[in-house]
């Protein structure tokens, strides 16, 4: 059993933490203040090659594995970027998996080199209003006609469709069968076409820099080219991207307890009351020592899952628990942050507030905690299926 990185994974993490630390904390928290995108922050990474990690080298990507990613979003994380600059950049790593694994020649070489370049934006539109977690529900249709599908219907958190270029749409193309429910969903990849689709931006707790939409669609016309893999098999093509997508949420949630524990213990060191710092008191040191553990155990887990992922074996319960642990240990770790800052834990010149709303989204998506343990308790533990 070898836990240490390779020659490669060690580059890989210096360079981009010293990138991502080009980026100060007053960048981040002026980006929130303003509710701007972070461009100078995505383009600098296009610029250094990081966007096409995952993209194959035949087109023009460095064809890494999903290890190579956590790291990549781990360090950007750990650098205080949070949510606002971990989501431009995992949309690089998520969303384009499916077009990897299940795309047609054509569908790869058109646009696999605009990602890998930054040139594309990516949405991604799985999520209705009235279908929640339940996805074989959807009602968003493609219906057929000619060489080309045409498609109704809504979608709701739907990051980046302000900027996007394209989408990852999933779609209804036949009907639900109670026997086969996740059958007759069809996956897209196309132009994000703004004559056809309107954008209704979200308000909401944290990471204001990068926008979470409804979107409503209104004869979007599809060709029949951008359709990835198989009509009808939409699902199964995402299900290869979801356990890859819980990895490296679970590991952006540590980076995001990681930075604001930081921020905690160089605020305990020098903070006195009562004539000590606070930090040699235990009811301090205490939470801070136990988050490290956490956070530590967490990305051990991330980490032990992608190294499965990308051998090519089975991870899904350790994909869900790494998103599940990895979301309770960041959430825990800014919280006795936030608490060891006492009132200025609430000042946002502190910092340590806009992690703690930032990661509190990872217990509730891509899927929630209380799915995560369906999951284990059904497929691990073998116990009747609840839901």
């Amino acid at each position: 059993m070898d836990f240490a990185l390779t020659e490669q994974q060690q580059m890989i993490r210096k360079e981009v933490a010293t990138l991502a630390r080009s980026f100060s904390l007053d960048y981040w928290l002026e980006k929130d203040r303003k509710h701007e995108y972070p461009w100078e922050f995505v383009k600098a990474f296009a610029r250094a090659g990081w966007l096409g990690a995952i993209v194959p080298e035949e087109y023009g990507g460095s064809g890494l594995g999903v290890t190579e990613a956590a790291i990549l979003l781990h360090e950007i994380c750990a650098a205080g970027a949070g949510t606002s600059g971990a989501s431009p950049i995992h949309f690089y790593v998520f969303p384009p998996m499916p077009v990897i694994k299940h795309g047609a020649e054509p569908l790869k070489r058109k646009y696999l080199p605009k990602i890998a370049t930054g040139e594309i934006v990516m949405s991604f539109g799985v999520t209705e209003p009235n279908v929640g977690s339940d996805t074989s529900r959807i009602q968003t249709r493609a219906v057929k006609q000619g060489d080309r599908f045409v498609v109704n219907g809504r979608k709701v958190w739907n990051t980046n469709a302000k900027n996007a270029t394209h989408i990852l749409l999933l779609a209804r193309t036949g009907e639900r069968d109670p026997k086969k429910p996740l059958r007759n969903l069809t996956l897209f990849f196309t132009e994000f076409d703004r004559r056809r689709i309107t954008v209704q931006e979200i308000e909401k707790l944290g990471r204001a820099a990068v926008d979470s939409n409804e979107i409503f669609i209104d004869g979007l016309e599809i060709p029949e080219d951008d359709v990835v893999g198989e009509v009808g098999s939409g699902f199964y093509h995402i299900l290869d991207s979801l356990n890859p997508e819980r990895v490296l949420t679970g590991i952006e949630a540590v980076g995001i307890g990681r930075a604001a524990l930081n921020r905690a213990v160089e605020y305990a060191k020098q903070r006195v009351v009562f004539d000590r710092p606070i930090g040699q008191n235990q009811a301090i040191a205490h939470p801070l020592a136990m988050a490290w553990a956490k956070l530590e155990a967490a990305e051990a887990m991330c980490l032990k899952a992608a190294w499965l992922f990308d051998h090519g074996q089975p991870c899904g319960a350790e994909s869900n628990a790494a998103k599940l642990l990895g979301a309770e240990a960041g959430f825990e770790a800014c919280d006795a942050a936030l608490q060891t800052h006492g009132g200025y834990g609430y000042a946002k010149e502190f910092y340590v507030e806009r992690l703690w709303r930032e990661v509190r989204l990872y217990k509730i998506a891509p899927v929630s905690q209380q799915m995560v343990l369906n999951h284990l308790a059904e497929h691990v533990l073998g116990l009747p299926k609840s839901y």
